[in-house]
């Protein structure tokens, strides 16, 4: 059971770890653009030169087509992979020499490498997902213990509201609310208010359930024995009440962070996201839309199957932490 947490905790671990040194991991900035070079192929890594063993280097690549795209891999121009070297765009784990360019998950249409663009959208999607659901977590802990601690009015009038949410097809609330919001927004205020707009929806079912839970705390024997001895209500909710909701919420949340990160590439595929040149994984996925695109150059789906593996990887851990209570 331990290998069945440890190794999606590892993963998410690692991903959260390169998001955060994409100035490192990165190859190139995430708005360098090559014109010269629009949808680039992934570059191959040889390390084979002449029929012998070489170090690692790479061949210059020459755009033979440029109405198709059509690229030929000139191997009379060679560069070596540098590690932990400094280049004009800083310190960076591997990189080459001009004229040649390191494309390992290729080009969009712009000359921008891909890769780079996926480490730095990293950044944003990760961090949508985890400051949204803790604050989503928050509110709705709060709300819920509140709720089922009170009961009576408080109650019936905090249920309401949230069955009121809860009926509201949460896709369609999603963009009447970032309809409410300008369009010439910056991309930080952006950022913030999808993290606004992905909390505003997710509180109300978990309130619900903690409501729950809280009706059957508060007739434990540690709870009336804490009122009995004059304990006032703001403890008793935050020492003996909630902190046995902690497991549960916990585990949800491993469970929500994907939501939240589908979310934020929902409303970014549909260009009412964060804009260009910031990259984030959903707008990086609204060049896919085209399926000339997608048929001609399938390295550009690279962004979904990132977003494919960090929700595996968080259902995987919440899936081992539930059984493992």
């Amino acid at each position: 059971m331990r290998s069945g947490v440890y190794f999606p905790l590892t993963l998410i671990g690692l991903l959260v770890l390169i998001a955060i040194l994409a100035d490192f991991f990165a190859p190139y900035p995430y708005d360098l653009q090559n014109r010269k070079k629009p949808y680039h192929p992934p570059t191959r890594i040889h390390i084979i030169k002449d029929g012998r063993p070489s170090l690692p280097y790479v061949n210059a690549y020459v755009l033979e087509d440029p109405l198709f795209k059509v690229y030929r891999e000139d191997t009379s121009v060679s560069c070596r992979l540098r590690f932990f070297s400094k280049t004009p765009y800083g310190f960076k784990l591997v990189s080459v020499d001009e004229p040649c360019r390191l494309y390992l998950l290729g080009g969009d249409k712009l000359g921008r490498d891909i890769l780079s663009r996926l480490i730095y959208g990293a950044r944003i999607s990760l961090s949508i997902g985890v400051i949204g659901t803790f604050i989503t977590f928050l509110l709705g802990a709060f709300i819920g213990g509140i709720s089922g601690y009170f009961g009576g009015r408080i109650d019936a009038l905090t249920m309401r509201l949230v069955e009121v949410l809860m009926a509201i097809p949460t896709f369609y609330l999603m963009l009447s609310l970032r309809a409410v919001f300008p369009l010439d927004m910056t991309s930080l205020e952006i950022f913030f208010m999808i993290v606004f707009i992905l909390s505003f929806l997710g509180w109300a079912g978990l309130a619900r359930v903690v409501r729950g839970m809280v009706l059957s705390i508060r007739e434990k024997e540690f709870v009336l024995a804490a009122k009995t001895y004059g304990s006032p209500t703001l403890r008793i909710l935050r020492k003996h009440v909630l902190p046995n909701t902690y497991y549960y919420l916990i585990v949800s949340a491993t469970l929500s962070i994907p939501a939240y990160i589908l979310g934020e590439a929902a409303l970014s595929l549909l260009g009412l996201g964060i804009q260009e040149p910031f990259p984030s994984w959903g707008n990086m996925l609204s060049e896919v839309r085209n399926i000339n695109v997608l048929s001609n150059y399938p390295w550009t789906l690279s962004p979904g199957v990132a977003i494919f593996v960090v929700i595996l990887a968080f259902n995987v851990l919440g899936d081992n932490l539930l059984r493992k209570r």
